[in-house]
């Protein structure tokens, strides 16, 4: 009679089950028998971050950009309360993975890592799930994949350490997800919706992240309505070629796609939460029909209050309304007409002139934008930078578009870099990063990146200071000083990682570091070096 497998067995081998090909982690006490059996026994991959909330923010874009359910592995006290901003991350963004946690052992209420990992992880936001006993391991590494993906949020599976080495057993599930799309609209609620649509002069179709698997249908319904299409910043890149896409709605429009918004007398929206920086703090909604089309009751009327609010799935609302606008041959508004796209997508330079020693950020980003390679993974770090970098460089769609932006936090960005290159590794993965969040996260990682081998452009937007505190004192004539920092080379510290790195002064040296990058082996790095008085403001 074979051997019962021991406990750390069994979680591997369900893991695996799940179809998880490659788990994010760091080793500890709780966890390194169940990595190596995933490794060894199940011809799983593991990826070792430097760091413990590294491994979560890996996983969540290895999500993002595959579309399967990420998972990560972290050992139990100090390195769960590694994780808790990337898990907010990941909650706040609604991704699913699962966070396989091992805890201290139960025998032992007073160890010195214990910590009560229930409500640790109830507060950022994630689901939590108990290894209730050696004989239930299978049912509950099922539980918490079904609840990732139904709930869409990571579930943390909460493993104790003294169970590892007893018995389990090899009755493992894999439960059936029940994610059908949400219901077709229907009600008086969808006739009045059908007839503000019907009656607007200047209607604009506006698509959210939740919207992203509707692009067919919006675009369907668009062109019967000669319409706008916008995207939230979320869904950046949705309509991308569409000659009717005006790019991305809110503080992040182009002035003339703005204004071109403000003349809209009815938006109806699909997927999207509205957002204050979308909506411009509901000053873009003003004297305005708002159509809400979500499939989660809790995104509606949470930045203001619509109009008419459909619970329903977003294609099948846009099928639906186009049905019905043939049927009461309900002409087109003619509002594309009259639209120039060029202006509407094209935002202007700022006239701001710049030190010697210094490169212009905007220039350098028009110039990247035509030199980095078209089939990129679009990878957006925090800080001032960001909002220029969202409106001047193009992703091919919202899943080649990570921006790590669900809770303000600064040097997420590296870290979600490698857990897109590894989801998708024939493509490169470009990142921009500022100074600030480099030294948080992505000095922590970019070694990791490079003992992979991942094609990975680093892009840091250098102005020696945190910029989004620095502009607040210059603003209040206050000395800034306190915000400035002098950073060591971010090209040196490249090379010293085992990459290569170019630092860029002047348009010459730019030109020269995208020659470079036509040649490049492994993790390149950008270091653009930039006057703080010359960035460019946020557009939030």
């Amino acid at each position: 009679m074979p051997k019962p497998p021991y406990v750390y067995q069994s979680i591997a081998k369900a893991t695996r089950e799940h179809g998880v090909e490659i788990m994010f982690g760091l080793m500890g006490d709780a966890n390194l028998f169940m990595v190596d059996s995933f490794v060894r026994d199940c011809g799983g991959r593991f990826v070792p971050a430097a760091h413990e909330g590294s491994s979560v923010l890996m996983a969540l874009s290895y999500t993002h950009v595959s579309g399967k359910v990420g998972v990560a592995t972290v050992t139990h006290g100090p390195a769960l309360t590694n994780c808790m901003t990337a898990l907010t991350e990941a909650a706040r963004g609604h991704v699913p993975l699962v966070v396989l946690a091992g805890d201290t052992p139960v025998e032992n209420p007073r160890h010195l890592q214990g910590i009560d990992q229930r409500e640790l992880a109830k507060a950022t936001g994630a689901g939590f799930e108990q290894l209730r006993t050696p004989a239930t391991v299978g049912k509950d590494v099922a539980r918490a994949f079904y609840r990732a993906q139904v709930e869409r949020r990571p579930i943390v599976l909460n493993m104790p350490a003294d169970f590892m080495l007893q018995e389990g057993n090899d009755d493992i599930q894999v439960l059936n997800v029940f994610t059908a799309p949400g219901g077709v609209a229907q009600g008086d609620i969808l006739d009045e919706a059908i007839g503000m649509i019907a009656s607007a002069r200047q209607p604009l179709i506006l698509a959210g992240a939740g919207a992203i698997g509707a692009r067919a249908q919006l675009i369907r319904l668009a062109d019967r309505l000669e319409a706008p299409l916008a995207t939230t910043l979320k869904a950046k890149g949705l309509f991308k070629d569409h000659p009717y896409n005006i790019d991305i709605f809110g503080t992040l429009s182009t002035p003339a796609a703005y204004d071109l918004i403000a003349r809209a007398d009815c938006i109806v929206c699909f997927g999207t939460a509205l957002h204050d920086f979308t909506t411009d703090r509901g000053k873009l909604m003003q004297d305005k029909r708002i159509i809400q089309i979500d499939v989660e009751p809790e995104a509606i009327g949470g930045g203001l209050h619509p109009d008419a609010a459909l619970i329903a799935d977003a294609g099948m609302t846009a099928e639906t309304i186009l049905y019905w606008l043939d049927e009461a041959e309900v002409p087109a508004s003619g509002f594309t007409r009259e639209m120039d796209v060029a202006s509407l997508t094209t935002h202007p330079a700022p006239n701001q002139k710049t030190s010697e020693g210094f490169v212009n950020f905007v220039h350098a980003l028009t110039r990247l934008e035509e030199a980095l390679p078209e089939d990129r993974i679009l990878v957006a770090d925090g800080g001032r930078f960001m909002t220029e970098v969202w409106c001047r460089i193009s992703a091919p769609d919202p899943q080649s578009f990570v921006s790590t932006v669900n809770f303000g936090a600064i040097g997420l960005g590296l870290q979600e870099a490698i857990g897109a290159g590894l989801a998708a590794p024939d493509r490169p993965v470009v990142l921009f990063s500022g100074d600030g969040g480099f030294m948080m996260g992505g000095i922590n990682e970019f070694n990791t990146a490079v003992r992979l081998g991942l094609d990975l452009i680093v892009i840091v937007a250098n102005d020696s200071a945190y910029g989004a505190e620095h502009i607040q004192f210059i603003d209040r004539k206050m000395d800034p000083s306190l915000t400035e920092f002098n950073w060591p080379s971010f090209a040196g510290i490249a090379k010293s990682l085992g990459g290569d790195g170019i630092e860029v002064h002047s348009e010459a040296e730019l030109e020269t570091a995208i020659e470079a990058l036509k040649t490049r082996k492994g993790p390149f790095l950008i270091e653009l070096r930039l006057d703080p008085n010359d960035v460019p403001r946020m557009r939030i």
